[in-house]
């Protein structure tokens, strides 16, 4: 930024406009050209790929690295515009500067340049192809600068603007009848158009076909039909349980993911409360209220497989042992399990007669947590009785639980709870409460390493783990003494772990939470500011849309014809500019 405003404004204060005027164009056709790059071909900085590297210019201390959180995506690495700008200004003074007055300022730029390229890769902020892609981009520019600069200022000429203001505003209808004859001109060249206009067409139809697939993959995410005001929502297989307030009775109801637009089927369900307990496994929907527990197979909702009386579940789970299902359910602070024939299974148990805090199934293993020993996780497996002990850890640094505290916030990290569990066979996720805010620590089963999967400053809400995804609920930027609603609202997030990208998936003013990991996908709740409530089924990946698809297809279609064509025409105008040099020369 310093090399584009000094470089304007000090060949401006010299009243060069010649240079200022070259100079100004090829830094916004800089910018212009890097837009695409930017929408569709995401690089993310080195810093969050290179192990054990520490991306100084991002981390060097919480204030700053909340501050590059707030203003980058972390993602615009290729083509680089800390090189791009600077190398762009310098081609520009190199070729423009005539007279020689602008030596010394073209080497301070030269050299500005060298020590930027040095400093963008030793702080983790890019990788050495991007200088690269930055000096093409650089020559692109200042060539297409070249072409466009007569005509663009022809137009944006301060100097003239002020008279056409005067004339439009004086004299209206001649500036009307002005307009309307370019218009009509214009017009007359695409009657007989030359290979200038069949390019103007082939710009224009690719410019409106990358908005159209843009705008279809930043609204990716479809509302489930058929919900009034969810309650809340569970996931397996394809399928989609949610909790509806349907004119004040609990209704559950599934959605087929694939399809969220179709019309949701109800099920044979007891008596239900919008706290009562559900799960979901494969095709198999357990439910239970005060003093009943049923299952279900969704395929025909309305057949009950199992039904049992059981009175104070607490929280509940399915699974499957041996090809069969199994429901796991919290009673009376006691964990207990049945087939789907109704006979008791085998679970672990907690030593000490320690009571069950919560519970997290994945296949036939199951983690436990103990009110005892709330910062440990018990791994066991269905149909045995032992289990192994995890101490998970969710604290930070000193330096991060000052600035909590510094926002009135205590931080406990001897005595941090587990809230919350998700896992399958390579990771654990779990929501840490640390007094003042919840944390979110990821395990990795393979090498017994852990670490914070989220800024640890900012509070994680509702998180759920699968198909190799992390996905949670987060105040990002969320600062007590400077509230403000943009970062006041919950937000999707998710971590990629075979990567460890993460990425924010919604922004807005209003609250999105519970996300459900899906195959392809996640689902979650959306609440309006007016309360109303709306299960959403976004999409992970770039599949576009039916409509996208058609205009893609029609827009590469027509690009071939008028591609030929354009062809075509250099090669005419080629030959008609060849034989009338060739004839001038005969004259002479």
């Amino acid at each position: 930024m310093f090399i584009t405003y000094a470089s304007i404004f000090y060949v401006t204060y010299f009243d060069d406009r010649w240079m200022a005027d070259r100079v100004a164009l090829c830094v916004a056709w800089v910018y212009l050209l890097a837009i695409p790059f930017y929408l569709f071909f995401n690089v993310r900085v080195t810093g969050f790929y290179i192990e054990d590297m520490d991306a100084i210019a991002y981390t060097l201390n919480p204030e700053i690295e909340d501050w590059f959180r707030r203003i980058d995506a972390f993602t615009n690495c290729m083509p680089s515009l800390h090189i791009a700008v600077p190398f762009a200004i310098w081609l520009t003074f190199r070729k423009h500067d005539h007279d020689g007055r602008w030596n010394r300022f073209q080497n301070m730029t030269l050299g500005y340049i060298i020590l930027t390229a040095f400093a963008i890769i030793y702080l983790g902020i890019h990788w050495f192809v991007d200088i690269i892609g930055g000096m093409i981009l650089a020559t692109f520019a200042v060539n297409l600068m070249e072409k466009t600069n007569d005509p663009v200022w022809k137009f944006f000429d301060e100097r003239t603007i002020n008279s056409r203001l005067a004339t439009l505003l004086t004299r209206p209808a001649h500036s009307a009848s002005l307009l309307f004859g370019r218009i009509k001109n214009y017009a007359r060249t695409w009657l007989k158009p030359t290979s200038k206009e069949t390019g103007t067409f082939i710009v224009v139809i690719m410019i409106l076909t990358a908005a159209v697939i843009t705008w279809d993959l930043t609204h990716n995410e479809l509302p489930a039909e058929g919900v009034q005001s969810a309650q809340g929502a569970v996931a397996s297989e394809g399928w989609l349980a949610t909790m509806d307030n349907q004119s004040g009775e609990a209704i559950v109801l599934i959605h087929d993911v694939a399809d969220p637009l179709s019309n949701p089927t109800t099920v044979a369900q007891p008596l239900m409360q919008f706290d009562s307990p559900y799960a979901l496994f494969e095709n198999y929907l357990v439910m239970a209220n005060d003093s009943q527990l049923r299952v279900i197979d969704v395929d025909t909702p309305n057949a009950v497989l199992l039904q049992q009386d059981v009175t104070g579940i607490q929280s509940l789970q399915m699974t499957s042992l041996q090809g069969r299902p199994v429901v796991l359910y919290i009673a009376n602070d006691a964990l207990h399990a049945v087939n789907i024939e109704g006979q008791d299974v085998q679970v672990p148990t907690l030593p000490n007669s320690e009571t069950i805090h919560l519970m997290s199934v994945s296949g036939i293993e199951i983690l436990l947590v103990s009110e005892e020993q709330p910062d440990t996780l018990r791994i066991g497996t269905i149909g045995t009785s032992g289990s192994l002990n995890i101490i998970m850890n969710a604290s930070t640094t000193e330096e991060q639980n000052l600035e909590l505290e510094e926002w009135g916030q205590t931080v406990d990290d001897n005595n941090a709870s587990i809230e919350q569990v998700s896992f399958d066979s390579q990771h654990i996720a779990v929501r840490m409460n640390v007094s003042a805010l919840d944390r979110m620590v990821i395990y990795d089963r393979s090498t017994g390493e852990q670490w914070l999967g989220f800024d640890p400053i900012y509070p994680v809400g509702n998180l759920s783990m699968g198909y190799g995804y992390v996905v949670w609920e987060a105040k990002d930027h969320y600062n007590p003494l400077s509230f403000t609603d943009k970062y006041g609202d919950w937000e999707i997030h998710q971590l990629h772990l075979a990567t460890n990208y993460s990425e924010q998936l919604t922004s807005d003013t209003i609250d999105q939470v519970n996300p459900i990991a899906l195959e392809g996908g996640l689902a979650y709740i959306e609440v309006e500011d007016d309360g109303e409530v709306t299960i959403n089924v976004l999409t992970r990946g770039t599949e576009l849309a039916t409509y996208s698809s058609i205009v893609l297809q029609l827009s590469v279609l027509l690009l071939i014809a008028l591609t030929f064509i354009y062809i075509m025409q250099r090669q005419d105008e080629v030959q008609s500019k060849n034989i009338i040099h060739d004839n001038a020369l005969e004259s002479e």
